[in-house]
C-alpha cells in the first residue's frame, strides 16, 4: 500500500509529532513524506520526498503573526502550481496533518484525504472556545486544509474522535528533574523584548530558546540560545516551569513532564486562542501578552503555580490502526 503522509511545516509542532508517526506508518505500508511551509526548525530523521512552499504564516516579533510578511511570502501562484502537480492519485491513502497542498490537491481530484491533526480537534463543537469568537480565524482554520474525514489530538478527550497528544518517544524517555530554571519558547517575540521583560522577574533564571537569533548570549538572569531540539527537550525536562506560546506540542509535553505551565497565545492566531481556552479550562494560567499589566498573574504563577495533572498514554499505534481500519481497506479497493 502506498501512503502519502503530508505535514504542515510552519512551526515545529507538526514536525515533532511526525517523528513518532512516520516510523509507525512505515511498518504499515510504503510511505512518502511531504512537508510544506517555511517556518520549521526541526531536522527530520527520515527522507522527505516532497518539500513544498505551501501556504503558511510568518511569526512576528511583537507577540503575533506578521500578516504583511506572511502575505509577501505566500506566493499564491506557486501554491496553485503545487496543488495541480502533486500526484495524490498515485497513493492508496493520503494522511494529512493540516497540510494545505495535499489537502486541496485531493479536494480538486475528488480523492479521500484523512485529517490526523490537532486542528481537527480544536474545531469540534465540544472543544473549549474563547470568549471572543474570531469568525475570520475560524473560517480560515476550517478551510485551510480541507479533509474528508478527521481524527484530532487535543489536551483532553473532548469528543469521540479526539485523542490525547502524541508525546514523542524522545520526550517520554527523558529523566525528569527540577534544576530551578524556567524554560521559555515564545517565537512570536524578539529577543530584545523577551530580555527586557523577563529580566524584570529577578528571582527566576530564564532559559530562552530563540527563533530570531543564531548566537547564544546572556543578560542578567536571562540566557538566550538558538532553537535546538535536543537541548530544548532537556531544558524542559530539567526545568521548574515552562513559559510558552499557545501552540499544542510544547504545552502538551510540558504537562506530560509535570511542569507548571503558563501560556501566552499569539495574537491574530485563532488556533492558539482555542488552545488557550482549553488550557485555561484545565487550570493552566493564560495571559494575553508580556505587557506589564499582566505582571500580577505572572508573579502569582512564579510564586504559587503548580503542575496540572494529565494522563497521556502512548496510543499512537492504536489511532493509526483505527484510521486504517476505517479508510485504508476501502480506499485500497477503489485504487
Amino acid at each position: 500500500m502506498k501512503i502519502l503522509y503530508a505535514i504542515q511545516g510552519t512551526g515545529n509542532g507538526h514536525l515533532s509529532r511526525s517523528m513518532d508517526i512516520v516510523p509507525l506508518l512505515k511498518k504499515m505500508g510504503d510511505v512518502d513524506v511531504l512537508v510544506s511551509g517555511t517556518q520549521g526548525d526541526l531536522a527530520l530523521p527520515f527522507q522527505v520526498k516532497y518539500v513544498l512552499h505551501g501556504f503558511g504564516f510568518v511569526f512576528g516579533k511583537k507577540g503575533g503573526v506578521d500578516i504583511w510578511a506572511s502575505f509577501l511570502k505566500s506566493r499564491f501562484r506557486k501554491f496553485i502550481h503545487e496543488i495541480n502537480t502533486l500526484p495524490v492519485e498515485d497513493y492508496d491513502l493520503v494522511i494529512n496533518d493540516f497540510e494545505p497542498v495535499s489537502a486541496w490537491a485531493c479536494y480538486m481530484k475528488n480523492k479521500p484525504c484523512i485529517g490526523l491533526s490537532h486542528q481537527a480537534a480544536v474545531l469540534s463543537n465540544n472543544a473549549p472556545k474563547p470568549d471572543d469568537t474570531d469568525m475570520m480565524g475560524r473560517l480560515i482554520l476550517k478551510n485551510y486544509a480541507p479533509v474528508s474525514a478527521q481524527y484530532g489530538f487535543h489536551f483532553s478527550k473532548f469528543d469521540a474522535n479526539i485523542f490525547t497528544p502524541v508525546i514523542r518517544q524522545q520526550v517520554r524517555d527523558q529523566k525528569i528533574a527540577n534544576k530551578g530554571h524556567y524554560t521559555v519558547y515564545l517565537p512570536a517575540y524578539d529577543d530584545k523584548r523577551l530580555v527586557k521583560r523577563l529580566s524584570e522577574f529577578k528571582d527566576v533564571k530564564w532559559d530562552v530558546f530563540s527563533k530570531h537569533n543564531k548566537k547564544t548570549f546572556k543578560y542578567k538572569n536571562v540566557s538566550i540560545q538558538p532553537i535546538d531540539n535536543e537541548k530544548f527537550i532537556k531544558s524542559m525536562a530539567e526545568s521548574a516551569a515552562v513559559l510558552c506560546g499557545g501552540g499544542f506540542e510544547t504545552p502538551a509535553e510540558a504537562l506530560y513532564m509535570k511542569k507548571k505551565l503558563l501560556v501566552i497565545p499569539m495574537k491574530t492566531q485563532y488556533e492558539q486562542q482555542l488552545n488557550a481556552a482549553a488550557l485555561k479550562q484545565m487550570g493552566v494560567p493564560v495571559v494575553k501578552s508580556l505587557k506589564p499589566k499582566h505582571n500580577d498573574i505572572i508573579l502569582d504563577w512564579i510564586n504559587n503555580g503548580k503542575p496540572i495533572p494529565v494522563d497521556y498514554p502512548d496510543t499512537t499505534q492504536a489511532i493509526l490502526d483505527l484510521v486504517f481500519e476505517n479508510h485504508a481497506k476501502a480506499e485500497y479497493a477503489i485504487v
